[in-house]
């Protein structure tokens, strides 16, 4: 419920924010939201793999949420001079047409901002489930799954129009036939490879994987498990290959 809330207060003032400028300045916040989640999603794998090489400790964990968020906040900021430049003056409309347009685009803005945010939670370093967020549930108000929305787009984009041009990269999941009694070909696993990383991450409060040698005297370190194997962090959870 509390995450409900969160996303609430934050679809509220996003809508608010943006509906603040007008129907042609909400318009294209909204494609710019757009363009900018796409680009995210497609691109933070490769960048959390280049950072956690370069991370220390526990910070490898952070990774890919910083590099999900930040690929998406340089995206926008970039797309926002750059349509600020191009399009210094809006066309005038009529009262009727400013007051529809203004809050329907903000609405929108609000709607998939909200949902990249708690897409975002996803890759988190944070327990499996915490706040009420769960990652098999609609996590808003349970009405709808708005990071499960954004995923399914990315999902059909690269699996349709991505895959137009040039080889197929497909965002999320691996081609597995054969399986008895349904007709998928391709399986998704983002939210439940990301929970599985969570999970292990919450329970150990470490880096995804470790390696653990012998104490002075000889014996295993601590982080042995009953017999004497290394424990490992967590499931490699990225997949590293742009869709498009």
């Amino acid at each position: 419920m509390i995450i409900s809330l969160i996303l609430l207060v934050i679809l509220a003032a996003v809508t608010w924010s943006v509906a603040s400028e007008g129907p042609w300045g909400a318009t294209i916040m909204f494609f710019s939201v757009v363009m900018s989640g796409l680009l995210a999603l497609n691109y933070f794998e490769p960048l959390a793999a280049s950072l956690s090489s370069a991370l220390p400790g526990t910070w490898q964990m952070h990774a890919d949420f910083l590099s999900l968020l930040g690929i998406f906040t340089v995206s926008l900021v970039l797309f926002r001079v750059a349509t600020l430049y191009l399009l210094p003056n809006y066309i005038e409309v009529h009262a009727m047409v400013f007051e529809g347009a203004r809050w329907f685009f903000g609405g929108l803005t609000g709607y998939i901002a909200m949902g990249f945010i708690l897409l975002s939670l996803h890759t988190a370093p944070l327990p499996r489930e915490f706040l009420g967020f769960r990652p098999e549930a609609k996590n808003f108000f349970g009405a709808t799954a708005p990071d499960r929305q954004w995923l399914g787009f990315m999902q059909y984009l690269s699996e349709r129009n991505f895959a137009k041009f040039g080889t197929p990269r497909i965002f999320d999941g691996r081609e597995e036939t054969g399986v008895v009694g349904v007709d998928n070909t391709i399986w998704p696993s983002f939210p439940i490879r990301y929970a599985s990383r969570r999970d292990t991450y919450s329970r150990n409060i470490g880096i995804e994987i470790i390696e653990v040698g012998e104490d002075d005297n000889g014996r295993g370190g601590n982080n042995d498990d009953n017999n004497g194997n290394p424990r490992v962090r967590g499931p490699k959870a990225r997949q590293n290959a742009p869709a498009f």
